[in-house]
């Protein structure tokens, strides 16, 4: 098996080499293997260095890309928010025409985030989220000019696109730095950028519409773009100086807090925790391995029956407006609290998915909990029991959805081409349920909506019997692993099931 071997840019002499490519690729095909790459490469203290590397990472990369998805949800979902206000009003919209706002704003993040998760093994993500971030800052704020559905539909579609970099690229960049035993928590810390912003954006729409409703003869859901679309930037600008690349440059933020022996054991250690290599690392390559890989439809299918089943996301101001409990002030205040939960419950179930390295029950038994909480919604017309089963779908969907996504990426990690590119196509695909779900809510079945509860029960249950036949694949699959290693004499790394 080929050494790591270390690659150093020079940003002065070559301003076109936007980034390194990770050198720890360079790996021979092999399904289990009993090579120490950190033992081989002679440095003390390694498990301490470890130790650095992690606590490293987690005060500087993971909040600044906590910061930058929240705000990447903030200014994807303010539409949510803004139809409390005059937003329906100020822009004629019609019935169907919200629903298609939210649909065409995942159609263009579906095209752009294949190409997007490509191009980053070969770009330096330092530079290219940052970039990402800051363009899709201003094209938020862009919204303020619309005044027909047409333009909004124009200016969502070009806010998907800028927009797809973030999570997939946020999740890849996180894998080529954690192991998978750490992996799930910190994609659940991200995670939950979304779920809090979505808890926050209510407390901050009700705070802007309260206060800033009218100012410079300006709408208060215009100054909500505003405002956290220039808040947006400037984070954006701090993360180019805090984001690392990858664990072999000298490049980016890590510059400044990892030395160069923790860079090396950063990426000796990643290889060591690998189930399966390939020496090949070209991105179309990666992409190759990922289609033909039997497991990348897999959790294709189990993404698109997840994201379906939370279509209640992009329409949780109005359902909470629907059961009655006050103004449209109070229902923005409380669409917090099960976004808290949520959160809460995402963080405890990754926990405990990585302590036990198990994926699949800590997919099924929160999913379980959703179909429960929608059955009770579907059953009762009571507003404080119908409120309560709020608390209980959030949290089952978005623990679930957490999971599921941090599961497909360690799994399809042959090479971090491969792993970029499957990432890429899963996250695509299941943004499907993203563009079909909003069309589950139409105006007409306003306030219990119905029809949306039953056909999320339905996805809901679909997707806990997908996760199902995936565990018992890589329980086999390992099975297979192990036997081969023991044949060998050799260690054996299995997947995570």
């Amino acid at each position: 098996m080929a050494d790591i071997k270390e690659t150093a840019v020079n940003l002065a002499t070559d301003a076109s080499q936007l980034a390194t490519v990770p050198s720890y690729v360079q790996e021979k095909t092999e399904v289990c293997a009993d090579i120490n790459h950190v033992a081989q490469l002679g440095i003390e203290n390694t498990k301490e260095l470890e130790k650095k590397i992690v606590r490293k990472l987690d005060i500087w990369m993971l909040p600044q890309l906590w910061i930058l998805y929240m705000f990447n949800y903030l200014n994807r979902t303010n539409i949510a928010q803004a139809r409390l206000n005059t937003f329906n009003e100020d822009l004629n919209l019609k019935d169907g025409d919200y629903q298609t706002a939210v649909a065409i704003l995942t159609v263009g993040y579906m095209v752009a985030q294949l190409p997007s998760n490509m191009l980053i093994t070969r770009v330096r993500p330092s530079v290219y989220l940052p970039v990402a971030a800051f363009i899709w800052s201003g094209v938020s704020a862009l919204t303020v000019v619309c005044t027909s559905a047409g333009g909004l539909w124009g200016v969502q579609f070009i806010l998907g696109i800028v927009e797809a970099p973030l999570f997939p690229g946020a999740v890849f960049l996180m894998s080529c730095w954690y192991t998978r035993r750490e992996f799930a928590l910190r994609v659940a810390l991200l995670y939950s950028g979304l779920v809090l912003a979505q808890a926050f954006s209510g407390l901050i729409a009700a705070g802007v519409f309260a206060g800033l409703d009218g100012p410079m003869g300006l709408a208060g859901w215009k100054w909500l773009f505003i405002l956290e679309g220039a808040l947006s930037g400037f984070f954006a600008i701090t993360a180019y100086f805090v984001l690392p690349n990858y664990p072999d440059s000298p490049t980016g933020g890590a510059m400044w807090y990892m030395t160069e022996d923790m860079r090396k054991v950063a990426a000796a250690r990643i290889l060591d925790d690998r189930v399966e290599y390939s020496e090949k690392s070209t991105v179309w390559v990666g992409l190759k391995l990922a289609v033909t890989d039997v497991k990348l439809y897999m959790f294709l299918f189990l993404n698109i029956f997840i994201t379906s089943s939370y279509g209640f996301n992009n329409f949780f101001p109005t359902i909470v407006n629907g059961l009655g409990f006050g103004t449209r002030i109070t229902s923005l205040l409380m669409t917090a609290p099960p976004y808290v939960w949520g959160t809460l419950c995402t963080f405890f179930v990754a926990w405990d998915s990585d302590r036990r390295r198990e994926r699949g029950l800590h997919i099924i038994i929160p999913l379980s909990c959703s179909v429960v909480g929608f059955i009770v919604t579907v059953a009762t017309g009571n507003p404080s029991v119908r409120y309560a089963m709020t608390f209980l779908y959030a949290a089952g969907c978005f623990s679930a959805n957490t999971l599921q996504y941090t599961w497909a990426v360690s799994t399809l990690g042959q090479t971090p081409e491969k792993r970029a590119a499957g990432g890429a196509i899963v996250n695509i695909f299941g943004h499907l349920g993203n563009v079909i779900s909003p069309y589950f809510f139409p105006d007409r079945d306003q306030p219990r909506y119905t029809m949306a509860m039953i056909l999320q029960i339905v996805f809901a249950g679909l997707a806990i019997c997908l996760a199902s036949v995936v565990k018992w694949h890589l329980v086999r699959k390992n099975k297979k692993l192990q036997a081969e290693a023991d044949r060998l004499g050799i260690a054996c790394n299995p997947f995570t099931t």
